[in-house]
Parts: structure tokens; C-alpha cells; sequence
């Protein structure tokens, strides 16, 4: 077993589980006796932590831009600016705007039970938080969390993937050039590594990943009482109701299903399009396609698959649904090249709840289209399954938005857009059921990382002994005759 330095994060001889687990505990107690010694870091400190970090982002840019094509094989410049480093950028920009106002103590009503008094909640840092890092954003999934974690004032490990080698290396510098090993530590190692990093007793474990992982990650949490924010994903489906021009809707729809080669939790798994509309939602989604990567596998601007094993894991789920006689239609001639892992989108008509396409999370370019006969069905059909992370709804029927956005469950959804709702600052991202648990990124984020922790205040006056024993006094009655009416 191959561990890496948690402070380092260079490549070390083999150890023990126990010695592995031994190394990690010591580089937590190292932050967790840093921050004891500093234990509420000032407005100007936390600011100056996020505006070094974000002079480094821009500084490294290029360099995590071609750690990222050389991870994935290929991958184009702007899906990386687009999707990794321009969302941290403006999270930092927008966190410390807002910073000064998270950080005051907010007052409550205190009652005239508590008169004379003051009731106020303090936002404390939790101390020391771990991120566990899932390997298609490498970059946002590890420093996004990390800011909202400075924001509030603590201090980080990061369990990077180890499928992202070259971004790792990009990440492991960076860091170390804006903060020391007891502020943010990089830990990285395969799946013995996160086991050991899950177990730690962190005062806040954040984690993005699969379902099933996830319920692993909660399960050695849970030995230390450890609070964990789960974004975990599911099958988010996009249901392109009968008002919505099918082109219109295909335009709104097939970024978020490309971007990344569909390597994202929030894509759309699955197109829900009224029955006699199929053929002309297949018909404009491969000429969309093509308008926008028309020389298929060979086409630069499309990413993609990482590696063999999630290559050959979407292979199988097409070559299952053919099996069971599902249609499946390429959208290019050029549509797979096996020897780079590179597969363009595929649609999937004829699905059915056995094949693997429709019971397991795509995460890749493959999208089941499934007919319905009306609105009622379609809905029904969403929530007799999980709750997704995301829910897509393409309508201009205010009537119907107003019915999804408040009767279907999901972790957050987008109307006639998709993906982009994870991109707004000013708003929570989480999931709900089997699609997460608890909210990062804006002001939930800050919250998720402190302790809010409510203080009463009294003077010299103490009202308290109105209420002490013995318990026969006029004043006594009288409160309690008030209090209890």
C-alpha cells in the first residue's frame, strides 16, 4: 500500500493501515493545535487567505488547464476555465463582498421571559474540515469547498483523487505556495487512503462522490459523531414538457449533457419529451451536435471519457440496452474511439427500467429519451424513483413551473437552462435523499462550516431569582399566570 505524505503529499514507501492511519492523525492533531492556538482567525486574515488563493488560481491557470487535458486525455482549455477556475475565482470575489456581513453576530428576540438580556448567535469556525475530492472537477470539487471552509475561518485537508495525477501535482503547488501544512494539507492515495482520511475525526467532513460511496464515507463518520455534507448525484432527469419548441428545447438542454463528455453530477441523465416529439428531439439534438463538434471523436473541444474503467463501464450500459432491445443512435458518424477513450453522445430510445442505462447513474454521454403521453404520467414517473440532484424543466408554462418547482423533489433545478444553477454564488448547492445531505457554496456554505453558537448576555440586574425556590411567591404566581395564559 502507497500512501502520500499528508503534508507533503509526495509519494512515500508502502505502510501499515495503521501506519497510514497513524501519519493522517498527525497531521489533523497538527491543524487542530494550530487552530487552537488561534482559534477565530479576524475579517483581514480570512480575506487575505482568500485574495492569496485567488492570485494563485490565475497564476497556476494554464498550467491546471494542461494538467486537466493530460488527465483526461483531452480536454479543452475553456470547459476547464468554464467549469473549474472561473466558478472558485468568483466564489472568492463574492465571498469576501459578503464576508464582513456572515461574519456579525446576529441578534434574536430574546422575550420578556430573559429581560433584561441580550440573545445573540455567533458564528464560530468548527476548526479543522476534511474535503474529499471526486475526480471530474478536480479543481472546483477541492477549492471551492476550501474557500467557503476560509471563509468561515478554518483549516483544511484535502483528499485528492487518484485518478487526477497531473492536476494533483498543479493543486499540491499551489497550495503550498499560498498556505503552510498546519492552515491546508493535501493528502493523496487510492481507495485505502480515503477509507483512512473518512475515519478521521474532522470537525466537519465534506464529500463529493457516488451514492454508494457515500454511504461508506457516512458509515466511518459516523464512529466520531462527524457532520458530514454529502453531493452525491442520482439520475437528474429533464423533462421538456408539451408548450416547449422541441428546438429550443434541445439548444437549452445539450451543453450541460457535452460539457465535460456529460462527466457531471448534475447533467441530464434522462430526457423526458412528449411521445410524438421523440424523432424530432433525436433529430435536432444530433444536428445541435454536430453544429457544435462537427468532427465527432476527433473534435478537440469535447472531453474525453478519464479513464478505462469508466470507458468501459458506459460501453457495457450501451451494449446492455442493445441487448434488451433498446435503439441506440450515435450522434455523429465518428461516434467512438476506443484506443483514447473517446465517445461522443449516444441517445437511447426504447429503455426500460431493466437495463443498466435507466437503474445506474450515466456520468458520461449517454442520454435515455423516454416518450409520455401526458404531463400527469411524466411527473408520476419522476417521483415514483430517488430524488435527483437536479431536476430540469423546460416549459414557459407558469403554471407548471410553479407546480414542479414546489410538488417534485430534488436537490435543485433549473428551468429552460441546465447545469448553470450550480453556478450561482448567492445560492445553496446540495442534494436531498439519496442525492446528498446539507449545503455548501454562498452564505448556507459558511453556515455548514461554523458553529452557531446562541449567547445570553445578562447585566447586574438578575430577574433570574424571580423564578427560584421556594416556589410560593406572589411575584412567582403572577409570572407564571402571565407566561402560561
Amino acid at each position: 500500500m502507497t500512501a502520500a505524505h499528508p503534508t507533503t503529499a509526495t509519494p512515500i514507501t508502502p505502510v501499515s493501515q495503521a501506519e497510514l492511519s497513524q501519519q493522517l492523525t498527525a497531521q489533523l492533531t497538527q491543524q487542530r493545535q494550530a487552530f487552537d492556538a488561534a482559534p477565530y482567525p479576524s475579517y483581514d486574515e480570512r480575506v487575505a487567505h482568500l485574495t492569496t488563493l485567488k492570485k494563485a488560481l490565475l497564476s497556476h491557470k494554464t498550467a491546471l488547464c494542461e494538467a486537466l487535458n493530460q488527465d483526461f486525455g483531452q480536454r479543452c482549455h475553456n470547459d476547464t476555465l468554464l467549469s473549474d477556475i472561473m466558478p472558485c475565482v468568483q466564489n472568492i470575489k463574492y465571498s469576501i463582498k459578503q464576508l464582513k456581513k456572515w461574519m456579525k453576530p446576529s441578534r434574536r428576540h430574546s422575550g420578556l421571559q430573559l429581560m433584561p438580556g441580550k440573545v445573540e448567535v455567533v458564528y464560530q469556525p468548527l476548526g479543522v474540515v476534511g474535503i474529499i475530492v471526486p475526480w471530474n472537477f478536480p479543481v472546483m470539487l477541492s477549492v471551492g469547498p476550501l474557500i467557503t471552509a476560509l471563509a468561515a475561518g478554518n483549516r483544511a485537508m484535502i483528499k485528492l483523487s487518484e485518478f487526477t495525477p497531473a492536476t494533483n501535482q498543479v493543486l499540491r503547488q499551489l497550495l503550498a505556495d499560498v498556505f503552510t501544512p498546519e492552515q491546508v494539507a493535501v493528502v493523496e492515495g487510492e481507495a485505502e487512503v480515503a477509507a483512512a482520511f473518512s475515519q478521521l475525526p474532522f470537525d466537519h467532513l465534506i464529500f463529493t462522490g457516488s451514492t454508494a460511496v457515500g454511504r461508506h464515507v457516512m458509515r466511518a463518520a459516523a464512529d466520531n459523531l462527524t457532520p458530514v455534507t454529502l453531493e452525491l448525484g442520482g439520475k437528474s432527469p429533464a423533462l421538456i414538457a408539451p408548450d416547449m419548441p422541441i428546438d429550443i428545447a434541445v439548444d437549452r438542454l445539450i451543453f450541460g449533457k457535452c460539457l465535460n463528455g456529460g462527466q457531471i453530477c448534475v447533467a441530464p441523465d434522462y430526457a423526458l419529451v412528449p411521445h410524438d416529439k421523440v424523432d424530432a428531439f433525436v433529430a435536432a439534438f444530433k444536428q445541435r451536435f454536430n453544429r457544435m463538434y462537427p468532427h465527432g471523436v476527433a473534435n478537440k473541444d469535447f472531453t474525453s471519457v478519464i479513464n478505462e474503467r469508466q470507458y468501459q463501464r458506459l460501453c457495457s450500459y450501451l451494449d446492455d440496452a442493445r441487448e434488451q432491445g433498446a435503439e441506440v443512435i450515435p450522434c455523429h458518424d465518428d461516434a467512438r474511439d476506443d484506443s483514447q477513450q473517446r465517445l461522443i453522445p449516444h441517445l437511447v430510445l426504447n429503455s426500460s427500467d431493466d437495463m443498466k442505462v435507466m437503474q445506474e447513474e450515466l456520468f458520461g454521454p449517454i442520454l435515455p429519451v423516454m416518450p409520455y403521453r401526458n404531463i400527469e404520467q411524466a411527473l408520476e414517473y419522476i417521483q415514483a424513483r430517488p430524488r435527483p440532484l437536479a431536476l430540469y424543466l423546460m416549459s414557459f408554462d407558469t403554471a407548471l413551473q410553479q407546480q414542479v418547482k414546489t410538488h417534485i423533489h430534488s436537490g435543485g433545478m433549473a428551468i429552460n437552462d441546465t447545469v448553470f444553477h450550480v453556478a450561482a454564488d448567492d445560492a445553496p448547492f446540495g442534494g436531498v435523499g439519496p442525492s446528498g445531505m446539507g449545503r455548501y457554496h454562498g452564505h448556507e456554505g459558511f453556515l455548514t462550516f461554523s458553529h452557531a453558537k446562541t449567547v445570553l448576555t445578562k447585566g447586574k440586574l438578575n430577574t433570574g431569582k424571580l423564578v427560584m425556590p421556594p416556589y410560593r411567591g406572589l411575584v412567582q404566581k403572577m409570572m407564571m399566570a402571565f407566561f402560561l395564559r
